[in-house]
């Protein structure tokens, strides 16, 4: 049972369906021993999300790692909200085959450089909840 009235718990299909939606998420890592979180655009490909980077930090933290990755949206027409979180390990993909696919995903990213690194987070879990928004819409949107 939900302890918050009007929450719906999503399930895996439903949360992969509304990622679809939206071109960005936020990617948490630990980083030198700490969390850090990085906002990625992504495609969800074959039950997975997918993203591109360089190398860096990033990559670093997330090839090979447990990793959590988080996507919301509005929905102005139904004064609801939601949320999905993808739990799962990341790896970089590196089969010819896998990248070809990879490269027809429409995902760019929105800071300049090359970002020539794709890399999959294969799910352990994938949560989400969809919720009336209290308050109504200007405090989700900040208006």
């Amino acid at each position: 049972m939900n302890a918050h009235p009007g929450t719906e718990e999503l399930d895996s299909a439903t949360c992969l369906a509304l990622l679809r939606e939206v071109p960005f998420g936020r990617l948490a890592v630990i980083v030198n021993g700490r969390p850090d979180i990085f906002p990625v655009n992504h495609a969800v490909h074959h039950g997975s999300v997918v993203f591109r980077t360089a190398s860096g930090s990033k990559l670093e933290g997330a090839v090979g790692q447990p990793v959590a990755y988080e996507a919301d949206g509005v929905d102005e027409s139904t004064g609801t909200a939601w949320s999905v979180v993808v739990s799962g390990t990341a790896h970089q993909i590196q089969q010819l085959h896998e990248v070809l696919e990879a490269l027809e995903l429409p995902v760019f990213p929105w800071q300049g450089g090359a970002k020539p690194t794709f890399v999959r987070i294969d799910p352990d879990s994938i949560t989400g909840r969809r919720f009336p928004i209290q308050g109504g819409l200007g405090s989700a949107t900040g208006q």
